[in-house]
C-alpha cells in the first residue's frame, strides 16, 4: 500500500517531519514540530521507523475529546522500551487536531503514547506535551471508534493505527519501488 497517493498536494511542506498514519478509514497526515518538543518529535519517529505503532489500537477515545493510541498492549499502561522523556511543556494551545504527549501523573513519564485532541482541551496547556497538529485527513480521526464510558474512554473492538510512517521515508519506498523494473520473461520454447 502506498501512503503517499491521493494525499492534497499541500498537506506535506516537511516530509522528514510529518507523520502518516494510516487507518482503515484513510490517512491522517501531521506536521510534526521539532521547534516545540525535539525529544518528543525525535521518539515519535524513531518508533515510527521501527514500526513500533503498525497495528496498535486507539485505546482511549472520548467523543468531543480526545483520541489516543500508541500503547501495544492496548491498555493505557503499556509503552515502548525506551526510556520515559522529560517533559517538554510549551505554547501550543492543545486546540482541534493537536497531537500530543500521554503520561501518568508524573511529568517525565511519556514513553510512546500520544493523543490527537477532537475538540479544544484549554486545561491540557502547558500540562502535556504539543508536539504536532493534523494537517489532512482530520475527517479520519472523526470517524475512530468512541468509548462508550465517557470516564475511562476505553473502547471494546478499537480501531486500529495500519501503520504509521515518516513521510520521507514513505516517499522514499515509493521512489525505489517505482525504479525497480521487473525482470523480463523468458519466452517457452
Amino acid at each position: 500500500m502506498n501512503t503517499t497517493e491521493n494525499l492534497p498536494n499541500d498537506s506535506i511542506t516537511d516530509p522528514e517531519n510529518t507523520l502518516l498514519i494510516q487507518t482503515k478509514y484513510g490517512t491522517i497526515v501531521v506536521e510534526l514540530l521539532p521547534e516545540r518538543a525535539p525529544n518528543h518529535v525525535a521518539r515519535l519517529k524513531e518508533l515510527a521507523r521501527e514500526k513500533f505503532y503498525d497495528g496498535v489500537v486507539f485505546h482511549r477515545v472520548i467523543d468531543g475529546f480526545m483520541a489516543q493510541t500508541g500503547d501495544p498492549t492496548g491498555t493505557g499502561t503499556g509503552g515502548s522500551k525506551l526510556p520515559n522523556l522529560a517533559q517538554e511543556f510549551n505554547d501550543m494551545h492543545h486546540d482541534r487536531g493537536v497531537l500530543s504527549m500521554a503520561r501518568s501523573s508524573n511529568p517525565n513519564s511519556a514513553n510512546s503514547q500520544f493523543f490527537i485532541v477532537l475538540k479544544a482541551a484549554p486545561h491540557l496547556d502547558r500540562q502535556y506535551t504539543a508536539f504536532g497538529r493534523v494537517v489532512s485527513g482530520m475527517e479520519f480521526v472523526d470517524k475512530i471508534k468512541k468509548s462508550d464510558d465517557p470516564y475511562s474512554g476505553m473502547v471494546k473492538h478499537p480501531d486500529k493505527m495500519i501503520s504509521v510512517r515518516v513521510a520521507a521515508d514513505a516517499a522514499n519506498a515509493s521512489e525505489e519501488s517505482a525504479s525497480e523494473e521487473p525482470a523480463p520473461k523468458k519466452k517457452k520454447k
